[in-house]
């Protein structure tokens, strides 16, 4: 039976890279956020209002029938990797659409309840507003510049708010400002040894402690 972890994160943080170092190192299996595929997200960006629900929904159908897979299993990788928590799709849908489309959104989903997969662990990487906006700017892609800086703090607490809430899986937070796994062979290899001792139960120094449960921690920085 493969294990499975997650690991989450704002827009530009570094969240696929890392799944893509596990994929390289360990041959992990990677599901990946269907971003670039989403027809509806360019125009969600330049307006929200106008874009949000058919945007949703796409990101609903496509991670929905990715964790119906996913719950398939895979014979050949010991390790599958997913840079997307699926509970995350509600706190989206509670940033962006109108109380009207809130309501059809969660008609819909509870017509896909079911068992779902549940990870190892979660590992949250996390930096502040205008760290994770430089990055967003480095990365180049054009239908993200227009990210406002209150967007992401507030997708920011409703993370916090979902791990604060998560009794499924332990979670871990960690402050990815300094750290370079992409560009830095150390920061990867640190990188590499903490998910593994997460996976084997056998936590390396340095490495976060367990999100406290009930307890939202908003000011990180």
């Amino acid at each position: 039976m493969s294990k499975f972890i997650v690991i989450e994160g704002l827009i530009g943080v570094g969240k696929t890279s890392l799944c893509r170092l596990l994929e390289r190192e360990w041959n992990a299996r990677l599901i990946l956020e269907p971003a670039e595929d989403n027809p509806f997200l360019a125009s969600f960006y330049a307006d929200p209002e106008r874009f949000a629900f058919p945007a949703q929904m796409f990101y609903l159908a496509t991670r929905y029938a990715q964790q119906i897979e996913l719950c398939q299993g895979d014979l050949f990788s010991d390790l599958i990797v997913s840079d997307y928590f699926y509970a995350k799709d509600r706190l989206f849908a509670e940033q962006t659409l109108a109380d009207v489309e809130l309501n059809l959104y969660d008609r819909f989903t509870s017509l896909f309840e079911g068992s779902l997969a549940t990870p190892e662990y979660i590992l949250f990487l996390d930096a502040p507003t205008d760290v994770v906006l430089s990055r967003i700017a480095s990365r180049g892609i054009h239908a993200e510049q227009v990210i406002e800086p209150s967007y992401l703090d507030s997708l920011r607490a409703g993370y916090y708010s979902l791990w604060s809430e998560l009794k499924t899986c332990p979670v871990y937070v960690l402050n990815t400002t300094e750290i370079d796994y992409v560009n830095n062979p150390d920061d990867a290899a640190f990188m590499l040894a903490m998910l593994d001792g997460w996976l084997h139960g056998n936590a390396i120094p340095g490495a976060p402690a367990a999100f406290e449960r009930r307890v939202v921690q908003l000011s990180l920085f």
